[in-house]
């Protein structure tokens, strides 16, 4: 697929999957909830600043960032589906965020006026976008001079075991090719100092980069499956290459092999986070 046909299809996808992120908002929000604190940190957002939140989904962490910004200040999130920005709109509305506001937009064609904004924040964005120079650019140009940027995206496979399971299970159903380097993906940043370099070819100065790890908590294998199912477009579509079956044996192999990882009657799944901090020069 060229650029513009992979954009539309992951358009597609994450609209689809939009209602289940909404469904298992607090659940995803309480097992990331630390990354989001980081990168609102590593961002340096305070009071009164303008702040934007690029592939916002339903608005972790925009609503972090709101809350910290206060009422003078004012967080905008983009994201590419539609679906996601009215989720995340209907809760800003719920919760009183006046500061708040959601809208459709690719980060790699921002609407905004050059030097706009305070800092800049993303979370398991970047790694999706087949244009990463561009996004990177652009993020460069809305941002004000001295105002920092901070992005945070999957480590390696192997330290991700929450994401890595059912891939690794569908591998004994299905032929999944490899990504290639360039190609948007989950782990496509995982290795140290690939976004910081690409960053800094935009132009940025990289402050900071580090791994983090957590885990995901799950009440049971069946919670653990199910969400994931719902809220992960990309799983849907490998799922969908399998007979009834095949679906039904995954299934149990995915439920079986997360039960390993039961901890004190819960399960703790490992994941692994690369999270980079950059400033634009003054």
């Amino acid at each position: 697929m060229n650029t513009v046909e992979i954009v539309e299809s992951q358009k597609r996808d994450w609209n689809k999957v939009a209602p289940a992120w909404e469904k298992w908002d607090s659940d995803l929000d309480q097992n990331w909830s630390f990354i989001n604190h980081l990168i609102v940190g590593y961002a340096r957002v305070r009071p009164g600043l303008k702040v934007l939140d690029l592939g916002c989904g339903t608005g972790h962490p925009a609503f972090l960032a709101a809350a910290a910004v206060g009422r003078q200040g004012q967080v905008v999130g983009v994201d590419l589906a539609e679906n996601m920005v009215q989720s995340a709109n209907k809760k800003a509305k719920s919760l009183g965020f006046t500061q708040l506001a959601f809208e459709a937009g690719d980060v790699t064609h921002l609407k905004f006026e050059t030097n706009t904004f305070d800092a800049v924040i993303s979370r398991f964005c970047f790694m999706f976008v087949p244009e990463i120079e561009k996004a990177l650019s652009e993020t460069l140009r809305v941002v004000k001079p001295g105002a920092f940027f901070s992005a945070a995206v999957w480590s390696a496979a192997d330290k991700n075991p929450y994401l890595k399971l059912p891939i690794d299970v569908l591998k004994g159903f299905i032929e999944i090719q490899a990504p290639g380097p360039n190609d948007p993906s989950l782990f496509r940043f995982a290795h140290p100092g690939l976004l910081a370099g690409i960053a800094q070819k935009a132009g940025f100065q990289v402050v900071d980069e580090q791994e983090v790890t957590g885990e995901a908590y799950k009440s049971s294998a069946e919670q653990y499956f199910t969400s994931l199912m719902e809220i992960a477009a990309p799983l849907q579509n490998l799922f969908a290459k399998l007979d009834p079956k095949q679906t039904e044996e995954a299934e149990a192999k995915i439920k079986q092999e997360a039960g390993s990882f039961r901890v004190n009657g819960k399960l703790a799944l490992p994941f692994a986070v690369r999270v980079i901090s950059c400033r634009k020069p003054a």
